[in-house]
């Protein structure tokens, strides 16, 4: 039975209806550089994509009612390369520090184009997170005994810019007192530890990892430069006006992840450890209790000023004369959205300076821990969560008696006493005075001066904590 022309007629207007339909139903990108050993980024990357958390936060109502999503994620090992990326079009969102954000900043100026940094997502208002290292065996205890000395750094970086500041303060020209070459963590490992090398500087987390695993000491913190550092997020400033929504989506997932980070750090700094291979006892150092830097999403003055440091910088070196500043890169509309949408208060967390608490008690005594910066934390193999005192002597008297029971240390912890810095016991240097107090800090230097204003003896890990006990990073 053939049909008829008014039914065949309906049947095309139909087919067409559907054809359009589906023509119509737009696919959008959602593409994010990532910089995954760079772990006090993991909030706004790795923990996003591997708990899979955007997903709950893109939009699907409105105009995303019949939209489809397009997620892809590409890992980096240092801004430079994903900032090509993101000027090429191939990414939307990426993470990277105050240094190459400005670079970042400059490269979309020269194309014609704008980049916005969103929100930090780690980072330290005095600098802390950058550091230089030398060889674990070297003589070398400061940044002063490098001069006429080879210095590698990963050009670009946010270590750069920590390095280039300090050899500034020591009075330095950085063309004539210090060879500087351009090497990238995994190289310039391995020049530290084949000696090719006086000195390495480099950026979370790899002046503790290097130290963690044995072959490196740190013998300047970026805190010395009293310079602010931080890592945040940027995205195409095109791709934010025209989808808003999805920037804030993307700040949300941010926002669970330090919430699950800040619930469970032991659980998901094995999760960073599994994906990175970074050690998740130096992904703890960072996103544990009283942590070396704070997972912060507001814009702090000082975050701002990082990056007009880093954009002067750039023009010193006269890397760019593009006509910018903080506030023409910073756009703090959409982490302000992304609060309001989770119930919580931007305006009080931007005046808070407070790291995540370390909300314990002593493990011997059970009594609170007062003074943070006396403050020890014992990881132990075998033990899924870790263990808090009140003081180094207490951890030591607990990592002895460990040895006793059979038990292996994983990490100790303690916090530098000036600073409040936390610590890798076994690479700290402490001073006793003759009631047995402990007090700990990361630079010999700075034990020196201690002893000599308060009295007590400088002594090294080995010699204070009296444990025949070796922790893992030994």
């Amino acid at each position: 039975m053939k049909a008829s022309t008014s039914t065949i007629r309906l049947l095309l207007a139909l087919a067409a209806a559907s054809l359009a339909g589906t023509a119509g139903a737009e696919t959008i990108r959602v593409a994010i550089g990532t910089q995954d050993t760079t772990i006090n980024c993991a909030t706004g990357g790795l923990l996003i994509r591997e708990l899979k958390l955007l997903d709950k936060y893109l939009p699907r109502t409105g105009k995303y009612k019949d939209v489809s999503y397009d997620v892809q994620w590409k890992n980096f090992t240092s801004g430079p390369p994903l900032t090509n990326e993101m000027v090429a079009d191939k990414l939307d969102l990426g993470a990277m520090a105050d240094f190459p954000g400005s670079l970042n900043a400059a490269a979309f100026q020269k194309a014609g184009k704008k980049s916005l940094f969103i929100a930090p997502l780690s980072g330290n208002a005095i600098g802390t997170g950058n550091g230089i290292v030398v060889p674990a065996d070297s003589p070398i205890q400061s940044l002063a005994e490098l001069k006429g000395k080879t210095i590698s750094v990963p050009f670009g970086s946010t270590a750069h810019g920590m390095l280039l500041r300090a050899i500034k303060r020591q009075g330095w020209d950085p063309d004539k007192d210090v060879t500087l070459v351009s090497q990238s963590p995994e190289v310039g490992g391995s020049a530290l530890q084949a000696r090719k090398v006086d000195g390495h500087a480099n950026f979370v987390p790899f002046p503790e990892l290097f130290a963690f695993r044995g072959f490196a000491r740190k013998i300047y913190d970026g805190a010395q430069a009293e310079a602010p550092t931080f890592h945040g997020a940027l995205v195409n400033a095109e791709y934010a006006q025209k989808y808003p929504e999805i920037v804030v989506a993307y700040l949300r997932a941010a926002i669970e992840a330090d919430r699950l980070m800040a619930a469970e750090p032991e659980k998901y700094s094995e999760l960073i450890a599994r994906v990175t291979g970074v050690d998740a006892e130096v992904d703890y150092l960072f996103h544990g209790p009283l942590g070396l830097q704070n997972r912060d999403y507001t814009w702090k003055p000082e975050y701002r000023q990082a990056l007009q440091t880093s954009i002067e910088t750039l023009k010193l070196l006269k890397r760019t004369d593009a006509d910018l500043s903080a506030d023409s890169v910073i756009d703090d509309r959409y982490i302000r959205e992304a609060f309001r949408l989770e119930g919580l208060d931007y305006a009080a967390r931007l005046k808070s300076y407070d790291k995540q608490p370390l909300a314990a008690r002593d493990a011997a005594t059970g009594k609170p821990i007062a003074d943070p910066k006396l403050a020890a934390q014992l990881w132990l193999q075998g033990e899924p969560k870790v263990r808090a005192y009140a003081s180094p002597a207490a951890a030591f008297a607990a990592l002895r008696q460990a040895g006793k029971d059979g038990k292996k240390a994983r990490v100790l912890y303690v916090h530098d006493r000036n600073t409040g810095l936390k610590l890798l016991a076994d690479k700290a240097w402490y001073v006793q005075d003759g009631k047995g107090q402990v007090s700990a800090f990361l630079l010999r230097g700075s034990a020196d001066n201690w002893a000599t204003s308060h009295g007590g003896n400088v002594r090294d890990f080995a010699a204070v904590s009296g444990s025949a006990v070796a922790v893992a990073s030994n």
